[in-house]
């Protein structure tokens, strides 16, 4: 499902493990330290695995996910806090769009 996309960030719960992508190294440290906080975060709060990844228009898409048998995932309150995230961190993530155009897909801002 996700071969064809650019992964920017994902952190899972189940390995306690969070990853950026080699490519977005050149992000400033303060906006790679906040992907990390507000991924771990979201894992700690309702579990499973958080993914942002940019589709192929360019637009950031967060999505989550969970083992078939995990009891403890909170899929409501994943749903609201992704809501949560997205109102709260609109400013970050139009940058990040912006970035990845121009330094991924070679456009003009």
């Amino acid at each position: 499902m996700y071969q064809d996309l650019i992964v920017l960030c994902s952190a899972s719960k189940y390995t306690q493990k969070y990853y950026l992508n080699p490519d977005f190294e050149g992000l400033p440290e303060p906006v790679k330290q906040e992907l990390q906080i507000m991924c771990v975060l979201f894992t700690e709060e309702v579990g499973g695995v958080i993914l942002l990844y940019y589709d192929e228009n360019g637009n950031l898409v967060i999505t989550t996910e969970a083992d078939e048998g995990d009891l403890l995932y909170d899929e409501i309150g994943s749903h609201l806090l992704v809501k949560k995230i997205r109102d709260e961190k609109r400013e970050l993530f139009e940058q990040l769009e912006q970035y990845y155009a121009v330094f991924f897909l070679d456009e003009q801002i």
